[in-house]
């Protein structure tokens, strides 16, 4: 048996905090294993002053440490599901996803003397300026307040916090589980309900891929799969995988058990958030991925096929001006 394991991951607080969770989880169950990190740089921890939808999107966490994983840089890597591609390449798979935090995103106000500016996403006022890098939730904040004025916000939760605070912003909007993660939960004013704002494709979720071939590795690791979790997240990209574009795209699902059945929300929309396509599915958790599918299939035959059209188009052009 090996004594010692490397775990791939990328170098900001969220990353690590998740790695070293996982870290810690294999202590526990194996006393005596060595387990060392090996924090790699991914293209989109450099890429800070450009959306993520106009240098690929899908992809720019990950392609790093997946190449780390086949020199045998890493035995092992963690990712946010949330950034992982749905497909993998030759030799490596995603091998476990870990218990979900909470999925929905956060709003965050501005602190003043100890309280909130405003006291929520229902009380913004006109024109306000609301932070986010994401496509998926710019489209469903819009489409309820179309006055809102969106403005790009990238680099980790500090520096995120930051810029709120110094004004830039009367809000920002974040993954709920993040912020919980990393201690700053008394932070959020809000948790936005998902029928507001549909969560990314799982979010919230912590998975790890490894080398197809690695007994050892897969064997050591599969006691972190979460069930529960696992059945929802594979439902969710399932429906992505169907619906999968060159570029990010305003597209959400949000799977949970109910009564012992899955349970799918997902939704495209125009950029502008003047469109938006919504869809809804249940089934036997047995049949998780062909709900997925299933699911992505309505999206698209009740009109996601030509917004998605539209913004795959805008994409190309963006990264390959003719």
């Amino acid at each position: 048996m090996k004594n010692k394991v490397i775990i791939g991951t990328r170098g900001s607080k969220l990353a690590l905090w998740q790695a070293e969770w996982v870290k810690s989880q294999l202590q526990k169950r194996n006393p005596g294993l060595e387990v060392e990190l090996n924090k790699i740089k991914t293209t989109g921890d450099k890429i800070l002053d450009v959306p993520l939808a106009q240098v690929g999107g899908k992809g720019l966490f990950v392609k790093e440490i997946e190449e780390a994983l086949l020199r045998g840089e890493a035995d092992l890597a963690v990712h946010s599901m949330k950034d992982v591609p749905t497909e993998f390449p030759e030799g490596l798979h995603l091998a476990v996803i870990c218990e979900r935090e909470d999925p929905r995103d956060a709003f965050l106000a501005q602190m003043q003397d100890g309280r909130f500016r405003i006291a929520g996403f229902s009380d913004l006022p006109i024109g306000a300026a609301v932070g986010t890098s994401s496509l998926r939730r710019a489209c469903q904040l819009l489409s309820f307040r179309p006055d809102l004025k969106i403005v790009q916000l990238r680099g980790n939760l500090d520096t995120r916090l930051r810029k709120l605070d110094e004004g830039q912003f009367d809000a920002i909007i974040l993954a709920a589980a993040g912020v919980k993660r990393l201690g700053w939960a008394d932070r959020i004013t809000e948790v936005i309900s998902p029928g507001t704002s549909l969560p990314a494709i799982g979010q919230g979720a912590v998975g790890i891929e490894c080398r197809t071939g690695d007994a050892f590795i897969n064997d050591l690791i599969a006691p972190l799969n979460h069930a529960d979790t696992s059945v929802c997240v594979r439902a969710e990209r399932a429906c992505l995988k169907r619906l999968e574009g060159g570029c990010q795209v305003p597209i959400a699902a949000h799977a949970r058990i109910e009564g012992g059945k899955i349970v799918i929300d997902g939704l495209v929309g125009s950029v502008s958030g003047d469109r938006i396509v919504r869809a809804h599915a249940e089934g036997d958790r047995k049949d998780a991925e062909t709900l997925g599918t299933g699911l992505a299939g309505d999206l698209l035959s009740r009109g996601a096929d030509k917004i998605l059209a539209e913004v795959y188009g805008r994409c190309i052009n963006q990264i390959d001006p003719p």
